[in-house]
């Protein structure tokens, strides 16, 4: 997979958020890490029922769900503001589900891939061997 000079590679499961640039060329990249923004994860929109039913999310699902949202609005932000042009996401399955309910169009036209996987942590190394072997 080719990533592109300034890619962005957005690192997120249901606590952090991760952040790297691309500081190589597309033949041979080279992932610096960013500072991770700080999140406004005040959106709770999940629900705020004690069952732990998908119809009736448990408060540390919503707390995930909320993270996830916050992680995508401080993307789309970004990539509206024209501040990222190229985009990865790395996410946790169920994290890049909810993160997918809030992208928005131009964020969409700036991925250049998804990964759904749980990441967080690894190197920058780690995350290239796993691009290439999507």
């Amino acid at each position: 997979m080719q990533l592109p000079h300034g890619a962005v590679i957005a690192l997120v499961d249901g606590k952090q958020f991760e952040l790297f640039r691309n500081s190589g060329n597309e033949a041979d990249p080279v992932l610096a890490a960013m500072p991770s923004p700080n999140l406004d994860e005040h959106n709770r929109s999940g629900g705020g029922g004690r069952d732990s039913s998908s119809a009736n999310p448990t408060g540390h699902q919503i707390d995930e769900d909320a993270h996830a949202a916050a992680a995508t609005a401080w993307l789309n932000q970004q990539v509206t503001g024209h501040k990222i042009e190229h985009l990865v996401v790395i996410a946790s399955p169920r994290t890049l589900g909810e993160m997918r309910r809030h992208y928005h169009k131009q964020l969409e036209a700036a991925l250049v891939t998804e990964l759904s996987k749980n990441l967080v942590g690894k190197s920058g190394p780690e995350l290239l061997a796993a691009l290439q072997d999507k």
